[in-house]
Formats: structure tokens, C-alpha cells, sequence
């Protein structure tokens, strides 16, 4: 296993691509694409395996493709579709960050459809196991090494940063799902992983610990999220990483999981939870 900090925008330990003998879990970003290029070499991957679509973990899978046209590249069936043609998933993403987009994610290239093979979870490809984690995002996947017994979690194993221990869970829009994320937790433990790795950042053996204070942290921040707005929710999530880190790794750590997004994921979730009670 081997752990490749891309340096998002010159920052160590914000996102962590994963080399497993000839896979690359997580590539991250295209606008890190040239770190990335520079670890491997001359070793091409077999395969890009994604836990998911989001543009910090899979921006960097077409450019890669291009690079390497016989390169495959997995990805859950709810997210396959933005990488063969991301123009909406772009727009949308460019609505939010503006002029931002670029330099923090670069160019998003489509991914032909013969490159892609599609998950939907419950698969043994070629001494990997995929399950289906939702709860981060609908189109998230969690894969095992079986030789290892490591298990490559993207964001279902939330964020923690070498070498503190503030554990915390990314709860973006639009997908947040309390209650699955809480079974995606379950279903990774059911693995009984040697190992976590994660994108946010490294790999740890604690895993039973590791999993018991991420359910912590999604209960104790879901309720806090009920009871203030976006800008007291951000406030929060500062003061617990100034409390637990020290300036520097508080700075990646915020990069990783930027504090004013996450107020919005959950709210959102709760609202939808009222209106479907509403109307029923």
C-alpha cells in the first residue's frame, strides 16, 4: 500500500490517492493531476477504482484516462453517468464555487463508456470487494483488498488527519443520509478491516475505536445541526479543530472538510425528513 499526498493547492495532508499494486484508489483532483503523475511514473494503472464522484476523490479520472486510453475506471452505477458526460454535474458545481472551479478542481474530461466499469455493490473483482456506503453520497463504494484485509473507505470513514485524532464526518449537499451512513458504517465493520484508508487523510489500524467515535461524531454534529444555522454550524466544526490541532494540520484539516459546506448536507436531510412526514 502507498499513500500518495497530492498536495491540493500546495497543502499536505488534505487528499490522499491510494496505490495498491497496479490499482489507484481515489486519484483526486485534476488540479493535482501533475503530484499524482509524479509519484507513479512510469507505472500505469490497471484500473482507477472510485468511492465515489466527487471532485476532491475522481477529478482527476479523466484526464488520467486520457492518458491512459486501456485504463478502467469503477464507479457505482448512481455516479457513472456524470463521468461519461459531467456537463450538469460541472454546472452545478460551478453555481457554487464560481471562479473557484478551476483553480481548485481543474478540468473534468469525460470518461468514454467503454472505460467504465459500472458497481452496484456486492461485487469480488480481481481480489476486491465493493459494497454499497451511502450516506456521504448516494454513489458512494467502499472497496477491501482481500490479501490485505485493508479497506479503502473514501469518505464513509469520515475525516481524520495524521497525527491528531479529531475524527469528523463531511456532510455536504445534497446527498447526506444519516441513517445510511450508520448502516455503511455497519457494513465496513462487518469486513473486520485490518485497516482503514481513507482520502482525508492516511490509514489506521483502530478500526473498531476509529468506527465507534465516527457514529459519535454523526450524532453529537446532526443534533447540533438542528439547533443553529449555517454560519453557528461552521463556527463549531472551527472550534473543534482549533481545540484538537495544532495551526497547521487545523488549516488541511479545514481544506479537506471546508466547515461552511456542511451545515447544508444535514439540514437539508432534516427537512426532507419533516416533509415526508408532513405529507404523510
Amino acid at each position: 500500500m502507498r499513500a500518495i499526498d497530492v498536495c491540493h493547492q500546495g497543502r499536505e495532508h488534505v487528499i490522499c490517492a491510494w496505490q495498491v499494486d497496479d490499482v489507484i484508489v481515489d486519484p483526486g483532483p485534476e488540479s493535482s493531476v501533475d503530484a499524482l503523475l509524479d509519484a507513479i511514473g512510469d507505472e500505469q494503472p490497471r484500473a482507477l477504482l472510485l468511492t465515489h464522484i466527487h471532485f476532491d476523490h475522481a477529478g482527476a479520472a479523466g484526464a488520467l484516462v486520457r492518458e491512459w486510453p486501456a485504463t478502467e475506471v469503477w464507479v457505482h452505477e448512481r455516479g457513472a453517468r456524470h463521468l461519461a458526460d459531467p456537463t450538469r454535474l460541472v454546472a452545478s458545481a460551478k453555481r457554487l464555487y464560481g471562479e473557484d472551479f478551476d483553480r481548485l478542481w481543474g478540468e473534468v474530461v469525460p470518461i468514454p463508456q467503454q472505460n467504465l466499469r459500472v458497481l452496484c455493490g456486492g461485487e469480488s473483482i480481481d481480489g476486491w470487494d465493493v459494497a454499497y456506503t451511502p450516506g456521504h453520497a448516494s454513489h458512494h463504494v467502499s472497496y477491501r483488498h482481500r490479501d490485505s484485509g485493508w479497506v479503502f473507505a473514501g469518505d464513509t470513514a469520515g475525516v481524520r488527519l495524521p497525527p491528531g485524532t479529531l475524527l469528523l464526518a463531511p456532510t455536504p449537499p445534497p446527498d447526506f443520509d444519516l441513517n445510511a451512513w450508520r448502516a455503511s458504517i455497519d457494513t465496513i465493520e462487518a469486513w473486520d478491516p485490518q485497516a482503514l484508508a481513507i482520502t482525508h487523510f492516511g490509514d489506521y489500524g483502530d478500526v473498531a475505536e476509529h468506527l465507534d467515535r465516527l457514529r459519535e461524531a454523526l450524532a453529537r454534529f446532526s443534533e447540533l445541526a438542528k439547533d443553529t444555522d449555517r454560519h453557528g454550524y461552521a463556527d463549531a466544526l472551527r472550534a473543534e479543530m482549533r481545540g484538537a490541532l495544532d495551526d497547521r494540520t487545523a488549516a488541511s484539516y479545514a481544506q479537506a472538510m471546508p466547515p461552511e459546506d456542511q451545515w447544508l448536507g444535514i439540514d437539508r436531510y432534516f427537512s426532507r425528513l419533516r416533509e415526508a412526514g408532513a405529507s404523510g
